[in-house]
């Protein structure tokens, strides 16, 4: 198995390379060559097993001869243990044939566990194997970063840095990422939104002194590996409500598309899913560029839904290289478009696109509605994100076709907006009842590459 950059002017690497390297040096993301497939029996045969021999099944024909059978099982039985509920995903039913799916049950309470925690073992793995140390770096609009320090604290060959925008992120969000006490882990509150962060990262990854001096590597969805463990729960659910002997159709709330993305390469490989769709806060880029509108920047305008508070959306890169017909030279002529604010989509592109995904938004009021009304309805206490989801699945859903909606964060990661919607103040969960106790450390750090290279530079381990 070899993948490609969404550029074209990249090597071809390994499962394990593409890995390690995360960005490709012509700034492009990188996608498997081939996608392969599985047959309707393949699929048949997931119905009861569990998470992690699914898992397995479904992931396998992408790492390649990276590791072993045996290997890659111990691997994902690591990735796995922390988890608080058996099931790992498990499904609740909201209404006829609407169906929540719990992506919270990991260490930090949100999805970003499910790839993260793989990604930890697979790369505690490959360098060992290497005798190699890297230095990972990440940004976050609330969830990758805590997820990413819970998966990499205390490993003796990574360096962690995780950037997250100054006063943007719920306090249970920032409380995750600042407390861990693990020498290897650094917390760093940009003056900035997320997008700021996004583009300093992505600077670094193209400053190839820096990233070769550090031996840089990312962790944040533009590394395939990520999207790679999120295809797993589109396939163990679906099978759960009747794959493949019936189509099923997904409502995705996000914001960096890495997970609805994940969606698109499970019906790539033939489950059968009838519709993605897209759900969006306020700040709605993707709703407006697949309702034809173009794909321009605005400013990222703060929510109750902080993790999708986003105008780049990394891995819609990859949806564009497909939907241009895996064009690399006309990806990276948009990328160089959207440096200077947007692009528009070809008529083409558009219409590939929407062959797949459909797509809506919710204002802040109509994310409280919902949050009130999914408690009165159906005894679901939900985070804004999964609200944002609900709405715009109860707007697009067809009665016919079970549509999934992904419950993407624990209620208690965003108490005050969810008490304000519902009059129920959510509790964390035991294991993390003293959470606000537990002092804080962090680094506030200018906007500025130069500076927060110093930093990385100055405080990894030689």
């Amino acid at each position: 198995m070899k993948y490609i950059s969404t550029r074209g002017n990249a090597p071809e690497l390994s499962f394990e390379e593409a890995m390690l390297t995360g960005l490709a040096r012509d700034g492009g993301l990188y996608v498997p060559a081939t996608i392969p497939r599985m047959s309707a029996e393949d699929i048949a045969a997931l119905s009861g097993l569990d998470y992690e021999e699914t898992a397995f099944r479904v992931m396998r024909p992408f790492v390649g001869d990276a590791f072993s059978d045996d290997e890659f099982r111990e691997i994902i039985a690591r990735a796995y243990a922390k988890f608080g509920h058996i099931a790992r995903a498990p499904l609740k039913q909201l209404a006829p044939n609407h169906f929540l799916l719990e992506l919270f049950h990991g260490p930090t309470l949100a999805f970003k566990d499910f790839a993260m925690q793989l990604i930890g073992q697979l790369f505690e793995a490959a360098l060992e194997r290497r005798g190699e140390r890297v230095t990972i770096v990440g940004a976050t609009s609330g969830d990758t970063g805590s997820a990413a320090i819970e998966a990499f604290r205390g490993l003796d060959a990574v360096d962690v840095f995780i950037l997250f925008p100054h006063g943007r992120v719920s306090e249970v969000q920032r409380r995750q990422m600042t407390t861990p006490e693990d020498a290897n882990v650094h917390a760093l509150a940009v003056d900035g939104d997320f997008d700021d962060c996004q583009a300093r990262v992505k600077d670094m990854f193209n400053d190839f002194a820096f990233r070769d001096e550090v031996r840089l590597a990312g962790v944040n969805s533009i590394n395939w590996a990520r999207v790679l463990a999120q295809v797993v729960y589109y396939f163990s659910s679906a099978v759960s409500l009747g794959a493949p002997h019936r189509q099923v159709s997904f409502t995705v709330p996000t914001g960096n598309f890495g997970d609805i993305f994940a969606g698109f390469i499970a019906k790539r490989m033939g489950l059968p899913v009838d519709r993605l769709v897209v759900a969006t806060n306020q700040n709605d880029i993707l709703h407006r560029c697949l309702s034809g509108q173009g794909y321009f920047k605005g400013e990222t305008q703060p929510s109750i839904s902080p993790s999708m508070d986003i105008q780049v959306s990394s891995n819609f890169e990859r949806a564009l290289f497909y939907a241009y017909g895996q064009d690399g030279a006309a990806v990276t002529q948009l990328m160089e478009e959207l440096k200077s604010g947007g692009f528009n989509v070809s008529q083409g592109a558009l219409e590939a696109l929407r062959e797949d995904f459909d797509s809506g938004a919710a204002s802040e009021e109509e994310t409280l509605a919902t949050i009130a009304a999914t408690l009165r309805d159906s005894a679901e206490l939900v985070c804004p994100h999964t609200a944002v989801g609900i709405k715009v699945a109860n707007e697009t859903r067809d009665p016919a076709v079970p549509m999934i909606t992904l419950s993407t964060a624990h209620p208690a990661k965003f108490p005050e907006a969810v008490e304000r919607a519902s009059g129920v103040h959510p509790p964390l969960p035991p294991r993390m009842s003293d959470l606000y106790d537990r002092p804080e450390r962090l680094t506030r750090i200018a906007n500025d590459l130069a500076a927060i290279e110093d930093h990385i530079r100055g405080h990894i381990a030689r």
